[in-house]
Formats: structure tokens, sequence, C-alpha cells
């Protein structure tokens, strides 16, 4: 193997994916190194298994008033071509070589805020939950709702919703969720609360039962054994969920954030899976400390965040209780005015508390 050749390729490969990208000679022999030392053996190719399915990216969810409808969780907007994510899906589907670790990580201080998690995480136990018992998930879940009229007016606003989940212990067997439904709760002109005020727009409560986490019909994703597939070495976490997000998103950094975010949201990943997603984040090229001292729905944590450059201007932010390694909860913030709502807006956000229960509603 000519390995001057093979990095030639790799590196004009990656130019055409992204033209900032500048990799050196001695990044890529670590990168190699790394992949390599990962690998037992060498050759082995990451198995389809180690796909991480995140709750709720592929449910339905009824829209809880006619007027507020659910808007999708992140935007998914296609912006690299085929043929550049042809090279890119080529380079990390074996994790061989991949994305992780050429282009820089995360600054100096959120790296720390995020390697120090890691280890406090591993320290602290998780919920034993008994049999007859339940893992309960409580969270609080606000998103941006819109509608518009014949006339042409428009209406914005945040709803908030409340989520209590109950998992058996067997996660086999009989999960139940108690959502309270969707309530306009924030507002930021008065044509809109006035609108809002006048529909009288009611929250739509629900509890619903399903085995194994199957809500709404779907496939019951939520199982223990989807967490217990991903590689648990950082590197090679992170260019799994770099070939898992290839396409989405406004970049590829920015989504393999997202999806991070959205998994840890779930309060369902275990501590050494935490760990290496934590772990994974601080490779992240553009990650920072966005905020040291962030309130999220009355408890205070450290905000680590990435900005999108592309048209959404938002930020994307994990806040972490730093002496537990817990996640408090995450939000996505517009760094600008956009669409009605002001710069600073955290237009979703999720907080959640994990505890066991004796019993379910």
């Amino acid at each position: 193997m000519n390995t001057n050749s093979t990095a030639d390729r790799i590196r004009r490969q990656l130019s055409s994916v992204d033209p900032a990208a500048h990799i050196t000679d001695d990044e890529l022999a670590r990168s190699r190194n790394r992949s390599l030392a990962a690998m037992q053996p060498a050759t082995e190719v990451l198995p389809e298994a180690d796909g991480i399915a995140v709750p709720g990216e592929t449910s339905t969810y009824p829209a809880p008033t006619k007027l507020s409808e659910r808007r999708p969780r992140r935007a998914r907007i296609i912006l690299m071509s085929a043929a550049a994510a042809a090279v890119v899906a080529a380079l990390i589907a074996g994790d061989v070589i991949g994305l992780a670790g050429w282009r820089g990580g995360a600054t100096a201080q959120a790296a720390e805020v995020l390697n120090n998690a890691a280890q406090m995480t591993i320290k602290t136990t998780d919920p034993k939950v008994l049999p007859g018992q339940y893992l309960r998930i409580k969270s609080t879940n606000v998103w941006a709702s819109y509608t518009s009229e014949q006339d042409g007016s428009e209406y914005r606003w945040l709803d908030t919703e409340k989520s209590d989940m109950y998992i058996p212990a067997d996660r086999s067997g009989e999960w139940v969720w108690q959502r309270s439904g969707r309530v306009p709760t924030t507002f930021f002109d008065a044509k809109s609360k006035a609108y809002a005020q006048k529909q009288d727009i009611k929250p739509s409560p629900e509890l619903l039962r399903a085995r194994s986490g199957a809500f709404y019909g779907g496939p019951g994703s939520w199982t223990a054994a989807d967490l217990s597939k991903p590689p648990r070495d950082p590197y090679r976490l992170l260019n799994s969920i770099y070939k898992q997000t290839l396409g989405r998103g406004q970049s590829v950094d920015g989504e393999a954030l997202v999806f991070i975010a959205d998994l840890l949201r779930t309060g369902l990943v275990p501590a050494d899976l935490r760990a290496a997603l934590y772990k994974a984040a601080a490779m992240i090229p553009g990650v920072t400390v966005t905020e040291g001292q962030a309130n999220l729905d009355g408890r205070t944590g450290v905000a680590i965040g990435r900005l999108e450059e592309g048209p959404a201007q938002t930020r994307q932010e994990l806040i972490i209780d730093p002496k537990t390694g817990l996640l408090i909860g995450e939000r996505s913030v517009l760094s600008q005015a956009q669409i009605g709502f002001p710069a600073g807006t955290a237009t979703t956000w999720t907080a959640i508390e994990t505890s066991v229960s004796n019993t379910a509603p």
C-alpha cells in the first residue's frame, strides 16, 4: 500500500466536500493510527447494528390543536451534493479512516467540561430498576408554533408540554406515557397573544400504553438493545454518528451534535454510552462553552454548544451538570432574529429528570 498516494487521494476527496478543510500529514497519520488502534482486527467493518435509533425521530405525533401544527424537531436541510456525500460515506463507512479528529475539535474549555463530565458520569450510578418497578423520565418540552390566516396574517409563539414516561424493568413489557398536551406559553408580540387567547387553544392530554414503547404504532425503537450496540470508543462512535447523519442538516458537524443531543435527551442512555457521547462531542469542530451558568427549567449547568452559520442561524446546546456529569437538558437557540422570534430565543428545548417509581398511572 502506497501511504503517500492514499493520503493525497483522501486529501483531494475531502477538499471537494469542505474546501476550507486542510489536513496535514501529521493530522492524517494521527487520525489513521487512532482508527487502526481502535479496530480489532484492523480490517473489521462496523456492522449496521452500530446504528443508534433515536427515539421520536420516526414517530408520528398527532397535532394537539388544529392551529398549532407540530414543527419538526430539527430542520433537515440537504445541502451536500450526492457525489460529495458518496465520498464521505466511503471514507467513514468502515471507520478505518473517518471524519473524526481531522479538522480539530471543541475548544479547550469545552473539551475540558465534556471530558470531565464523561469522567463524572461513569462515577454516577444509573438508577437501578428492580422487577415490578419503572424508570420514570419526567421532561418539560418547548417548541415553536406557527399559524397563518387566509388574509396573510401570521402568528407565532412557544408551546410547552409536560411529559411523564414510565419504562418497566423488563423493557419488552408495557410502557406508560402521560402527556399534558401542548399549550401556548410564551409570546413575542401582542397580536399573536391576542390571537391565541381568542382561539382559546386548549391542550389535548394523553395517557398512552404500549409494549416495548411502541407508541403511535411505531416499531418500538426505545428498547435497551438499541443502546447496547453503538461503539463505546468515542472515535469510532463519532464516525458512526457521522455516517448515520450524512446529508442531513446544514453541516456534518452540526448534525452530529444534534444527533448526540437528541439521543441524550431521551434519558435512557446508560453511563458508559453517555461518557462516550460526551467525549465524541469534544471531538466536533466548533463546539464551545456558550454559557457558564445556563438555567433550564429551574436547574443550572454549563451550556456546551455549536453555532450554525447557515440559513437557520441557530446554536445547538447541551446543558450539563458538571458535578454529576448528568444531562439537565438541551436546547436550540437563535443567534439572530428570525421569523418573528428575537435573537437569543430557545425555539426548542427539553429539560429531563430521571428517577425510579414503584407504580405507573
